[in-house]
């Protein structure tokens, strides 16, 4: 098994990076010149973060010989200030070296779909929403909505959203599955506990640096007027448009873009990730489906519940991770949980 921070391993790429960049013909694919130098400036952090914590390991080591030597109050209240001051840190590093891999730089494209409990699942899923929104918006993420579809009496149908920021698919790949609400519903007159499903599917967004072919016969293209109850979610012209790879049997709609051109290429922005999505599963997990984590949208699959009554608490069943400020985790404090679920990782 490779070693999870292969630092002789980062040491040498960059080498060979800076013989390409080197290269006189370097710059004649733009896009590819760019990926080689984001790719070497990822590794150099990388590097710079470990030598500074190995210097900081070291000094401390030092420092608590002079204290075994000759005891002093000061030093010793000085080196566990530098030893917690170290240990966060570490943690940091941590989630750095684990957010390395081949796409988790890439933007993220999040879609929500409720699941088994009409209105009070369509609610769920509005409120799955928000709690993204919230997340993104605190980690000064941008955030572009590509299709929002409301629910007939609360709620929402669906909806998708492109997030663009560092690292955006790296920390939301953790969210990918089904998510339980328990709570007294506020659709049922007789104030009854429910249980409610929707579903979450993270994909990166693709980017021209990935090689995704597709060939237009495969697509079956469709164009309409904008729809949904929502006016601030969407623009009312003859612009939406539904697109199908009948390969696959993808479906994918945007029409919040101001013209028919911009949402057929956020279309088509969309089919390439889920196609990209295939390739990671087939790669990573040996699966066919593009939808290889995300089970039924019903009881017995969900990765992580939030109980709202007869306690409130949020707990990651994957990982065991818990909360009882269920209130700030719909309000987007969900970096415990994202930082539970990368940890998890390093033994799979």
């Amino acid at each position: 098994m490779a070693p999870l921070f292969d630092l002789a391993g980062k040491k040498k790429q960059i080498e060979e990076n800076n013989e390409l960049m080197a290269a006189a013909d370097f710059w004649s694919d733009q896009k590819k010149a760019q990926k080689i130098i984001r790719e070497t400036n990822q590794m150099k952090a990388l590097i710079d973060t470990h030598q500074a914590l190995s210097d900081s390991v070291n000094d401390l080591s030092e420092g608590l010989s002079d204290l075994a030597s000759s005891f002093d109050e000061d030093l010793n209240e000085l080196l566990q200030e530098e030893f917690a001051e170290t240990m966060k840190k570490f943690d940091e590093f941590e989630i750095q070296v684990l957010l390395s891999g081949p796409y988790d730089n890439h933007n993220a494209l999040l879609e929500i779909h409720p699941g088994a409990g009409g209105t009070e699942a369509m609610d769920w899923a509005s409120m799955l929403y928000r709690m993204y929104m919230r997340w993104a918006e605190r980690k000064g993420y941008k955030i572009t909505l590509l299709d929002y579809q409301d629910g007939e009496e609360a709620g929402m149908k669906s909806c998708s959203v492109l997030i663009e920021g560092p690292m955006a698919y790296g920390y939301l790949k953790a969210e990918n599955g089904v998510h339980r609400l328990v709570r007294i519903s506020p659709f049922d007159s007789n104030a009854r506990r429910h249980t409610s499903f929707a579903s979450v599917e993270i994909m990166p967004q693709f980017e021209d640096d990935v090689d995704i072919e597709i060939d237009e016969k495969d697509l079956e293209v469709v164009t309409m007027r904008s729809s949904g109850a929502g006016g601030q979610h969407i623009n009312k012209t003859d612009s939406a448009v539904r697109m199908t790879h009948k390969p696959t049997g993808i479906v994918v709609f945007c029409q919040t873009q101001r013209s028919q051109i911009q949402n057929r290429e956020a279309c088509m922005n969309m089919l390439k990730s889920k196609l990209l999505q295939i390739r990671i599963k087939e790669n990573e997990e040996r699966a066919a489906a593009i939808k290889g984590e995300v089970k039924a949208n019903e009881w017995g699959s969900q990765i992580r519940s939030y109980v709202f009554h007869p306690y409130s608490m949020v707990k990651d069943l994957r990982t065991g991770y818990e909360v009882g400020n269920i209130q700030g985790v719909m309000d987007g404090d969900l970096d415990g949980f994202i930082d539970s679920y990368l940890r998890s990782q390093i033994t799979q």
